[in-house]
């Protein structure tokens, strides 16, 4: 199988850094379980992400999405408030 290069996959990607953050998020997509998208017996990870960029298998998500995911993780979680424990004035009432 032939050579894959950075040059190769930048015409599928606007810039090399996009490119390096690209293929080590997927590279921990195939460590973590996720299958091939293309055929590269005895590659290593790394290979195996770069020949998927090449090939077009793997691409960004357009801006808009990204923006909805990133503002919905930076949303705070939504907390109950705990019951407060009853006052000394509480306590006190009850022993009367």
């Amino acid at each position: 199988m032939a050579r894959i290069t950075v040059e190769d996959c930048l015409t599928k990607v606007p810039n090399r850094f996009i490119l390096v953050n690209m293929v080590a998020k997927r590279v921990r997509q195939i460590r973590e379980g996720s299958e091939y998208l293309v055929s590269s017996p005895k590659n290593e990870d790394v290979v195996v992400s770069l020949r998927e960029v090449a090939a077009g298998k793997v691409f960004l998500k357009p801006e808009n999405e990204l923006e909805e995911e990133l503002s919905s993780m930076e949303q705070e979680p939504e907390i109950e408030p705990e019951t407060e424990p009853e006052t000394e004035k509480d306590e006190l009432a009850a022993e009367d």
